[in-house]
């Protein structure tokens, strides 16, 4: 598990927050990362999908995704400070969705 305490946002993971994540993840048990792989793993931790970076209304209203600890970890924080997805999917098209192949050619 990821430690709030050295963020300044820690105070944001109250009750609220726990009851959020647990409904969340009862309702969606399965990591969605891992899914896009064809991996059936179990989502341990729930995930902004917009980072909130302390936005108090975007951390309590924002939308949030099921995550296993290595997705959440290692690939979404790659894909926060780099902006790219590593990896992809069954089909083996590229899961970055800036990959030349999943980017509309210009005309």
């Amino acid at each position: 598990m990821v430690t709030t305490k050295a963020k300044p946002w820690a105070h944001l993971y109250d009750r609220h927050w726990r009851r959020r994540r647990a409904a969340h993840l009862k309702l969606h048990p399965l990591c969605v990362a891992c899914e896009r792989r064809g991996v059936v793993e179990a989502a341990t931790v729930c995930d902004h999908v917009v980072p909130h970076r302390g936005d108090p209304d975007l951390f309590k209203r924002g939308e949030i995704t099921g995550l296993c600890a290595r997705c959440h970890d290692a690939d979404k924080q790659r894909l926060e400070k780099s902006g790219r997805v590593l990896g992809s999917a069954l089909d083996g098209s590229p899961l970055d969705p800036k990959h030349l192949w999943n980017v509309e050619p210009h005309r």
